[in-house]
């Protein structure tokens, strides 16, 4: 009598599985899958905004968990730059849903990153702030002045376009280089004159030091030059293509119902305990928030990306030429 080969719970866990991932993603019966892992570690904090959402209502976690995967959650992170890091330091597989800008900064550094899917919110609601009384109330108040800015990432470009866009030269701006952390009580203590940040950030400090905006940019940006996106490594996409495309339909699925029950996500990315006043989270159900994601495989928004990373490398935001098409995970 012959005997079967054992498997592995690895491979035991691939086989059981392939029927169910094969059609939750919408595969045919029987294709290939590629996994080499059960388990995901997806970063997270606020400044992620559609992750902290997953990541709180649990039925990301709950989805993926129904597909055979485990998911740790690692975080809670600041900013997109440090998720970028833990990824390419090998402590987490997916950054976390921030700033193509780092994204495209690391990349050239040489993270060895690729991105997964993207992400449109609207309306934008990055901006320039400074606080009331300060004199600063268009871009040209800021002339000799200061202001914070994560470097090479959104808060940086916005004020680089806001400069260019009133013909101011950059060197007559002080440009202080922090991250979110540090530059928010920088500016409540007037260290730094403005602060140019992302939402929700940007919204709790315009509340809570009584600042305006200065430049907006949904209203004041020709166009868009910064996207949301989320990025893993090139190794983890080559060996884990299923799990990837998992990972971005659970995210598909969150965006969409984020978008369909404001009022709910809203109050889920507010928190328990609350990272924010009831007053910041009504500003929010106001602009109607939508999440629109976009698949590393449309076009369309691939040469979107890469006019606004030409725009960047053009002002030496970005050091150096990058093909976005090179750096797509093959999903």
């Amino acid at each position: 009598m012959s005997s079967l080969p054992k498997l592995s719970r690895r491979a035991l866990l691939a086989t059981s599985t392939v029927g169910a991932g094969a059609l939750a993603l919408g595969l045919k019966p029987g294709a290939a899958l590629s996994r080499n892992t059960d388990k995901v570690r997806l970063t997270f904090g606020p400044s992620g905004q559609l992750t902290q959402i997953a990541k709180d209502r649990g039925a990301l976690e709950k989805t993926l968990n129904d597909q055979g995967v485990k998911v740790e959650w690692i975080g809670p992170f600041p900013n997109h730059a440090p998720t970028l890091q833990a990824v390419t330091g090998g402590s987490a597989d997916f950054s976390f849903g921030g700033s193509t800008t780092p994204a495209l900064a690391a990349i050239a550094a040489g993270s060895p990153l690729v991105f997964t899917q993207f992400l449109i919110y609207r309306p934008r609601t990055t901006s320039i702030i400074a606080k009331d009384g300060s004199g600063i109330d268009k871009v040209e108040d800021l002339v000799g002045k200061s202001v914070a800015v994560n470097r090479s990432g959104l808060g940086e470009f916005l004020l680089v376009a806001a400069l260019e866009k009133h013909g101011i030269d950059r060197s007559k701006v002080n440009v202080v280089y922090l991250n979110p952390p540090d530059a928010a009580p920088a500016l409540a203590s007037g260290k730094v004159d403005a602060w140019s940040m992302w939402s929700p950030g940007v919204d709790i400090a315009r509340h809570e030091y009584k600042a305006h905006n200065v430049f907006f940019e949904e209203t004041d940006l020709d166009f868009q030059i910064d996207f949301t996106t989320w990025l893993t490594s090139k190794k983890f996409a080559a060996e884990n293509a299923d799990l990837v495309r998992l990972v971005n339909k659970a995210l598909k699925d969150e965006a969409d119902w984020a978008t369909a029950n404001p009022q709910e996500s809203e109050k889920i990315a507010q928190g328990s305990p609350p990272r924010y006043v009831d007053a910041v989270r009504e500003r929010f159900l106001t602009l109607k928030r939508t999440y629109e994601i976009y698949p590393v495989t449309d076009k369309a928004f691939v040469e979107r990306l890469q006019k606004a990373a030409d725009w960047l490398v053009e002002r030496k935001v970005l050091p150096e030429p990058v093909a976005i098409t090179d750096l797509l995970a093959q999903v």
